[in-house]
């Protein structure tokens, strides 16, 4: 079976390569790849090279697949998985396996198992750690979208209370309490507001901060306070941009200034030391911080209070990425309609723009860039396929099945795209 992919040589060395994949074994699964969205991570990948800790030291003479929040179709099982999984079957991976304590994973470390790829050979360590999940919808894109939706879902998880005169840890965000997430307005945060409304466990108020008006405006179309109420949640969205002192003025909005003092859970996305000693200052007794934005820089620090720390009971955590059972719940809200994790999408492409989109990733505004890996076509922003449109009929009818859902991709954009986009030819 012959597969083309994105394979890691080195640093910025990325190589898009046409090669025969080796027969599988008894205990391995060939399958098709569909979808793959482009995380930060995989950029960090390419732009450490070997150094990367998940990144093999002998890359350069036996490169990886990049690529980790994928979706596609099981094509063949060998014998020891026959009776779990099937042809035709489609599938997610959580990429973090675990397994024997190696920090090795799918996208970073196999030489045939990747998310940038048409063809791949699934490894059996990815089976026994029960990585290899069935996906039961009928849009590839979400299967692909529940990694990063499962970071945010492991983000809600690892949050806690201990309830005063106890050393017990109640774990999950405060159930019917006040919530902040600063710095919301972005990709990860439209992830983090849909599931602080359409969860299991919600918050009875919630704001949303960001410093951009645009942005803020997106969000409240999408997640508007007239839905949130329906679930309720007193929602509100703040520039906080244009407000002298935000730590008064967002207190201040919150139901649960009189008896706790803030915001039992202050979610912050941005890796920006002003904002972490906003979310410290925000936080009522017993609240908790999740530090949810990942820095680039090993030295990065900020004040907090540990006066706090030792007499209101504040609480930090921080996550990165989550596991198995967080993918499992993400799998489920989607198939049950009551997320959409689309709101994260931004940009599509085809496989032959992979390269140039991830090592130029920082530099690329938007959310998820989210690429078919069968299919030939530039990235291109969803809100320019109707400037597009006006010279290329493509994208004039993927123009207009977005607008048809608000300006999101959808199942039927992906189902056009799939029919009508050129195929990839190596």
């Amino acid at each position: 079976m012959k597969t083309t992919a994105v394979r890691l040589y080195g640093k910025k060395d990325l190589r898009l390569e046409e090669f025969e994949l080796p027969a599988i074994k008894e205990d391995e699964i060939l399958a098709k790849i569909i979808s793959d969205s482009i995380c930060m991570s995989s950029y960090k990948a390419a732009a450490q090279g070997a150094d990367h800790k998940r990144v093999p030291d002998d890359v350069a003479e036996n490169p990886v697949m990049l690529g980790h929040e994928f979706c596609g179709e099981i094509v063949e099982v060998g014998s020891k998985w026959a009776d779990k999984f099937k042809k035709g079957n489609r599938f997610s991976i959580q990429p973090a396996l675990n397994y024997q304590g190696s920090l090795d994973a799918p996208g970073y470390s196999y030489h045939y198992i990747g998310g940038n790829a048409t063809y791949i050979v699934i490894p059996n360590e990815v089976m026994e750690m029960d990585c290899l999940l069935e996906y039961g919808g009928s849009a590839f894109f979400m299967g692909s979208l529940a990694e990063p939706m499962s970071c945010i879902v492991g983000a809600f998880q690892a949050s806690y209370h201990v309830p005063q005169g106890t050393y017990e840890h109640d774990m999950g965000i405060r159930e019917g309490g006040a919530m902040a997430i600063l710095a919301g307005a972005g990709p990860m945060g439209l992830g983090t507001i849909d599931l602080a409304l359409h969860g299991d466990r919600r918050p009875g108020f919630l704001v949303v901060t960001d410093i951009d008006d645009a942005r803020l405006q997106r969000a409240e179309q999408l997640f508007t306070v007239e839905d949130a109420k329906k679930y309720g949640v007193e929602l509100r969205y703040v520039n906080t941009g244009n407000i002298e002192d935000p730590v008064s003025f967002l207190k201040k909005l919150s139901p649960a200034v009189e008896s706790v003092g803030g915001y039992d859970d202050v979610f912050v996305l941005a890796p920006v030391k002003p904002i972490i000693e906003q979310a410290d200052l925000l936080l009522a007794k017993d609240g908790c911080m999740n530090f949810f934005a990942g820095p680039t820089n090993t030295e990065f620090s900020a004040n907090i209070n540990f006066y706090d720390v030792h007499y209101a009971f504040h609480h930090i955590v921080g996550t990165s990425g989550g596991n198995t059972e967080d993918m499992r719940i993400s799998l489920k809200l989607m198939q049950e309609g009551r997320i959409t994790p689309q709101v994260m999408v931004t940009h599509v492409g085809g496989i032959d723009s992979i390269i140039d989109t991830t090592l130029r990733l920082p530099e690329i505004p938007g959310g998820k860039k989210l690429m078919y890996t069968h299919k030939s076509c530039e990235l291109t922003a969803i809100d320019d396929f109707a400037e597009k449109g006006k010279t290329d009929p493509f994208f004039k009818d993927l123009a207009e099945i977005c607008d048809r859902y608000n300006g999101l991709w959808s199942e039927e954009a992906e189902k056009y795209f799939l029919k009508n986009a050129p195929q990839y030819q190596a």
